[in-house]
């Protein structure tokens, strides 16, 4: 799988990314969140979408969160 993931670096505070959460925190739902979408510096990604920042595997949910899923070695 890892082949396929894309490398995206690090999120850049100038540009819009959506919340990162690790797999086990609990999202509050007081958060104005868009829903069907995720944004890693300003690129938008479908909900389902797997992306490699740095060593750290991400996973777009449907609340439009990016959540951490564990890490993956450098190639």
């Amino acid at each position: 799988m890892a082949d396929h993931v894309p490398q995206v670096g690090a999120p850049d505070p100038e540009l819009k990314t959506s919340p990162i959460f690790d797999e086990y925190d609990e999202i509050s739902l007081d958060l104005e969140l868009e829903a069907g979408i995720c944004y890693f510096n300003n690129v938008a990604y479908p909900v389902g979408q797997y992306l490699r920042s740095g060593s750290e595997l991400l996973h777009c949910e449907e609340r439009g969160v990016w959540v951490r899923k564990g890490e993956i070695p450098p190639d």
